[in-house]
């Protein structure tokens, strides 16, 4: 399970970041009259690739946390990912509504600034998903 979580918080990390640096400030550059269009296949085909990752980091953080009540560091991940997933049905999905009726450049710039916590969180959960596997190759 361990490896398991390495992997996914590898590929949520790499993701989001990507959208973080690249892909949300190119909805900027997407013209108006095509805009609705754009975020519709982006949220549809993003969700593709996000949705069954989160769902599997979040079953292997329940069951790593259930299974190793005590471990700090897997009680600290597991808040992370609840943390992801606030933030993500706080800020993230109602931004992604909104610009899916219209273009709005002050969502946009919402839908950017409140996605660090996100890319930070994934970061941090990426950390700890590497701390975890290298104190079980050195214990």
């Amino acid at each position: 399970m361990l490896v398991t979580n390495l992997i996914v918080s590898s590929m949520l990390c790499c993701l989001i970041w990507i959208i973080q640096i690249l892909h949300y400030p190119s909805f900027r550059f997407v013209e108006q009259k095509n805009f609705t269009n754009f975020e519709a296949f982006h949220t549809k085909s993003i969700s593709y690739i996000v949705m069954p990752l989160m769902l599997i980091e979040l079953a292997v953080s329940v069951y790593l946390a259930y299974t190793s009540p005590d471990n700090t560091l897997i009680l600290s991940s597991m808040i992370i990912v609840v943390l992801i997933w606030l933030s993500t049905f706080i800020f993230s999905v109602p931004c992604h509504h909104h610009l899916e009726k219209e273009y709005n450049s002050v969502v946009i710039e919402k839908l950017i600034s409140t996605n660090w916590p996100r890319t930070i969180g994934w970061t941090l959960k990426l950390i700890l998903a590497v701390s975890l596997i290298k104190g079980v190759i050195y214990e």
